[in-house]
This record gives structure tokens, C-alpha cells and sequence, in this order.
């Protein structure tokens, strides 16, 4: 099968789902996903790092990084609270990026704010050694 033929068969029974658009997805948005595993926590808190070129295309995935409420202290974290959306304190894991279907970011928390954008993508380029 080609990518194109699977792009068909990933696609939702309704083109309206503007979660699987991209059309309601923005870089830096929050979201709380159901997430089955061995992550030990039954949901967990992700944010979108992907472009948004990406995000507004058919591609039915985008990237991630999780949220944790602990943090080891690395350059490659970025806090976060309340003024994101969320209960307490937490950190983004830029090195632990994984591909989420559009579709599972249903439960949209809050955005991060120009600033924390900024220190987000210093953070994935740190991670990935973009230097």
C-alpha cells in the first residue's frame, strides 16, 4: 500500500473533526490524552511541539513531549502551572517525544504563553543537540 492509500484509511468518517484537520491544534497547545501502556499513570498531559505547517496538514499524527509533575532539574524541561492550564507545577520533557494521532488530543487544557514558547523550543534544540 502507499502513503498516500493509508492516508485515506487514517482518516476520520468525518472530514468535519477539526481535531483531525489540524484546524483547532496550534504548537504549544495542552492537552490531556488517555494513554494505555507502560506509562503508569492512566492519562497524562502532552503538549504539541510539531510545526504548524504539519499540524494544519492531513498528516494524521503530530509530536509531542510529556508532562511531569517532578523534575530532574535539565536544561531540556520547561515549568509550567495554573497560568497553562494545569493543577500544580509541572514540567515538559523535551527529551521524551513521542507521535500521537490528532485524533486522541481531544481534551484540550491551555496554551503556553509567547514566552514559554520560546523557552520550549530552546529546550527541543537542546535535546536534540540543534545547536
Amino acid at each position: 500500500m502507499t502513503t498516500r492509500e493509508w492516508t485515506w484509511i487514517l482518516q476520520p468518517k468525518d472530514p468535519a473533526n477539526s481535531s483531525y484537520s489540524g484546524a483547532s491544534l496550534k504548537r504549544g497547545d495542552l492537552y490531556r490524552v488517555h494513554k494505555s501502556g507502560d506509562d503508569p499513570k492512566q492519562y497524562r498531559v502532552f503538549v504539541v511541539v510539531s510545526r504548524q505547517v504539519l499540524i494544519d496538514s492531513r498528516f494524521p499524527t503530530v509530536i509531542c513531549a510529556p508532562v511531569f509533575s517532578c523534575s530532574e532539574g535539565l536544561s531540556t524541561q520547561v515549568g509550567i502551572g495554573p497560568d497553562e492550564g494545569l493543577k500544580h507545577p509541572s514540567w515538559i520533557m523535551c527529551d521524551n517525544l513521542v507521535s500521537l494521532r490528532k485524533t486522541e488530543l481531544t481534551q484540550f487544557l491551555g496554551s503556553l504563553s509567547r514566552s514559554k514558547l520560546t523557552e520550549l523550543t530552546q529546550s527541543l534544540k537542546m535535546a536534540l543537540d540543534l545547536f
